[in-house]
């Protein structure tokens, strides 16, 4: 019998402007991650976190957050930038993913301004393997 049921599924063109060049993309070369989706409310509205949000491990629970230098709880330290978009779905509370820690960033094309993901001078002194415009 033949199934009529309707699936739905979003979908997102990655966006790495905020990439300088290939440094640092190659195969390999980013590490793999967990992150923490309650961690990052507010940060994904259309379902997808964005690739370039800044993000630090969790202590506690070794997993990765979005950067917020008023935390204490290991976020507090920048580790690097999402590589790629990830979508998230209702109720989901972990996601893998990959880091980006080191090379070019143009960091004017970063997807977050401000607040908690974003970057700001005590991460890009601390961010040592990065070098930004």
């Amino acid at each position: 019998m033949t199934s009529l049921n309707v699936n739905r599924w979003s979908a997102q063109s990655e966006n790495r402007s905020w990439l300088r060049g290939p440094h640092g993309t190659e195969p390999g070369a980013n590490a793999n991650i967990t992150l923490d989706i309650p961690a990052f409310a507010g940060l994904h509205p259309n379902g997808f976190i964005p690739s370039g949000i800044l993000v630090g491990k969790i202590t506690a629970s070794e997993k990765f957050g979005p950067y917020d230098p008023a935390a204490v709880d290991g976020t507090e330290a920048p580790a690097g930038f999402l590589f790629s978009s990830l979508p998230v779905a209702d109720g989901q509370t972990v996601v893998g993913g990959a880091l980006f820690d080191h090379g070019y960033v143009n960091a004017d094309r970063l997807p977050v301004d401000s607040g908690k993901g974003a970057l700001d001078e005590a991460a890009r002194t601390a961010l040592t393997h990065i070098i930004f415009d």
